[in-house]
Order: C-alpha cells, then structure tokens, then sequence
C-alpha cells in the first residue's frame, strides 16, 4: 500500500507483481465491477487496448470465446502487450518477445538460457460477460460476481429488439452521472424526439437512497406524446401519461426505465406502458475521459430490425450532439475533478446527482480506509 503524496490518505493498490490501479490525486471505487468493452468490441484474434481508471488494459478472447483482461504493460521494459501478436491463447511482447498465458504468467523467455524470472508476470483482471457488456473487476479484494447488479431485463426479447451504443466523451465520469440523475436538462438541451414539453422542470421530483443505491423518479402527462412513443399510442396526437425513474448502482451505472400511457388505469410501470428499459454505464480512462455506453431494450416493435438500428442511432446522436458538447464544456470550463471545490450554486433539480456524488465519495474513502489499515 502506498499513500497518495498529494492528499496523504487516498491509496493507491497494488497487485504483487508491482501493477498499480489508478494513479496518486485520481481515487476511485475499485472493489466492484465497471464495464471494460461491449460484448461485440473483442472478436476473433483481435486485441482490444483501453485505458481503465488510468491503468492500461489488453482485452482478447481465447480460443475458446472466453473473454481476457490483462494489465497491458510487459514487466521487462514496460512496452503495452496490445503492441505485440498474439500466440494462441497467450500473447507475445513486440520487444523482446516474452510471451505470457492468460492469467498473466510468462511462459516464454527465448534470450539466453531461458530462465524465466520470478517477476515475469502482469495482472490478470476477473471478467463477467453479461447483457452484452464485458465487465471487470480492478480490485485487490477477490471479484464478487453478486456485486454486479441484475439488469437481466436486457435479456428479455429478441436481438432485434435491444441496441448498444459507445460513446467516448471527454469529461469526468461524474459529469456524465450528474447528467443522467437530472433530467430536468431533457425540457433545454434535447430536441423534438425526447421533448417532454417542460413538464420536467417545474417538479421535485422524490428522491430515494437504499442499499447503496440512489432513485430518482419523475411523472407527468404531455400532449403530444414523448417522441420516442408516440408512433405506437392509440391516439399519436393527444395526451398521454408518462413515467421516468432512474437507479444509479455504484461505482457508475444507472438503469433508466421510461414510458408513456393512455390507458388512464394503466399503472405506470415498463410492463404496463409503451416503453423501454436502459443502462448507461461509463467507466473512467482517467480524471478528465470517460467511456461511456448506452444499451435499451423495448417492449414495442421488437421484430423490426431497421427500426432497432433507427433507434439506437437517433439516441446515440442525443448523446453526442446535444448532451456531449455540454458535458464536455463544463469539464473544461471546470478543469478539474472536484465538484464541490468551485462552490456550485445548488437548486432543486441537483438532489439526486448531489446524493449521488456525496454517496460515491463515501464509499471511496470508507475502501481507502479499509486498505490503509490492512483490512
């Protein structure tokens, strides 16, 4: 364990072969998983490399289909493994040629006698492959698969009916959070297709924080109907009644479940409106770059392929052209990764992305405290 120089507290882990998660200033919830790629990102003999909580990670598959996460540095002259070729299910090092299997053992030194020595090995990081996301776990504490949230509703339907999208953006994590947890920005930021005719704004909406995680949820009627909806209500012109609650699982994941009625009975619920179930999940490269992935699953017009990539693309393009430019803004105009710091004026609508941040910074300390006391 070494302590942060800057703040004097924060750790940084380490795993015995010396590869270090993170970096000293730049803390983060370790102990749990994060998403490392879509599903879809690692194919074939292909090599994925990508920055994880400022730590470099080589993600393959082996021969088998089995997904691989190892730290993507050779500990002989520190050159990324994704620059080398790969060996069946081990990889060789483009430098000097040292090869190492897929728990992240050197197998292979071809210079002189070739003795391998004992520190001949990287970490390996324990992946779930789940929903169609690749997920990983960058810990030292031994990987919990019951950590990972259920969002088995991914699962229900046919492919036809889900899409998945990835979104680099150039801001902190949290910011991207912040966004997601108020969607009050939805009635000044977004266009035509996700309009809710500000009706967002003027609520409080209630706030709930259980079993570590924080809800948020926001309901209202709207003439015509949300966008995204109105092509499959029974009257696409008039009022309907709409729901929208959103769940963020620590460290970065937030379930979003939406819909829209006009079945004045109808309870507001997914299984009970025309409506959709998402996840966006990032994970930070580092302090000022995030990777960020979006996947939604419909319960209407799931047989209609063309219309699922229609969908996926108009949300994606959401995204990146409307949310992405402010986000992105704010992280520069901020230039920093301390929020509360700049003394941000507060209102109504920040409740849930401030109990969010101020939950997270407790679990982080609460882990740093638990390594640093050896526990």
């Amino acid at each position: 364990m070494t302590k942060n120089p800057t703040t004097g507290a924060q750790p940084i882990t380490f795993h015995p072969s010396g590869n270090a998660v993170g970096k000293p200033g730049t803390p983060y919830l370790t102990n749990c998983w994060y998403a490392a790629a879509l599903s879809r990102e690692v194919q074939g003999e292909d090599m994925l490399a990508r920055q994880l909580l400022d730590t470099s990670v080589l993600l393959y598959r082996k021969a088998d289909g089995e997904p691989v996460a190892l730290h993507d540095r050779c500990p002989h002259r520190f050159v990324p493994l994704s620059k080398g070729k790969r060996d069946g299910d081990d990889v060789v090092c483009a430098y000097h040629a040292l090869r190492f299997d897929c728990t992240g053992q050197c197998t292979h030194n071809p210079h002189g006698k070739q003795v391998i020595p004992a520190a001949a090995k990287v970490r390996s990081f324990p992946l779930l492959e789940k929903w169609g996301f690749i997920w990983i776990w960058m810990g030292n504490e031994p990987a919990d698969a019951s950590k990972l949230p259920d969002f088995g509703e991914l699962d229900n339907g046919p492919a036809s009916g889900i899409g998945h999208t990835y979104m680099p953006m150039k801001a902190n994590f949290e910011l991207i959070i912040d966004n997601v947890m108020d969607l009050s920005h939805v009635d000044h930021v977004h266009g035509e297709i996700i309009s809710t005719r500000g009706q967002l704004t003027p609520q409080i909406p209630p706030v709930k924080e259980e079993n570590k995680t924080v809800n948020v949820r926001w309901e209202w009627a709207q003439t015509p109907p949300m966008g995204i909806f109105a092509p499959f209500m029974q009257k696409p012109e008039e009022s309907a009644r709409h729901f929208v609650s959103v769940t963020w699982y620590a460290p970065a994941t937030i379930q979003l479940t939406i819909g829209a009625t006009q079945d004045d009975s109808a309870g507001l619920t997914l299984d009970q409106t025309v409506g959709q179930y998402d996840l966006h999940t990032c994970t930070p490269a580092n302090a000022n770059e995030t990777h960020y992935w979006f996947a939604t699953r419909r319960n209407h017009n799931v047989d209609d392929e063309g219309f699922n990539q229609f969908k996926i693309d108009a949300m994606h393009n959401a995204f990146v052209d409307e949310d992405g430019p402010i986000i992105e803004a704010v992280q520069r105009e901020m230039n920093t990764s301390d929020f509360f710091s700049l003394n941000p004026v507060l209102i109504t609508s920040d409740a849930a992305p401030v109990r969010v941040r101020r939950l997270l910074k407790q679990m982080i300390e609460k882990e740093a405290e638990k390594l640093a006391s050896g526990g």
